[in-house]
């Protein structure tokens, strides 16, 4: 498994504090395709089917805290 990129840990961190993609896309001052380009990075990097899951692993793994 590679690592996230430091970007992709941010991107997941607010995923884990419940926000939406355009909330993300606002607190990073990015587009909001940039962040599902992240988002879609993240689940393949993390083998997750969704956003929930993703965060579980993320925690499970240790990349969340």
């Amino acid at each position: 498994m590679q690592e996230l990129t430091e970007r992709e840990l941010e991107v997941l961190r607010l995923m884990a504090e419940g926000f939406g993609n355009r909330m993300i896309a606002d607190v990073l001052f990015l587009a909001e395709g940039t962040v599902k380009n992240h988002m879609s990075s993240i689940l393949l990097e993390l083998g997750a089917g969704d956003r929930t899951n993703a965060v579980l692993r993320a925690v499970r793994e240790g990349i969340l805290r």
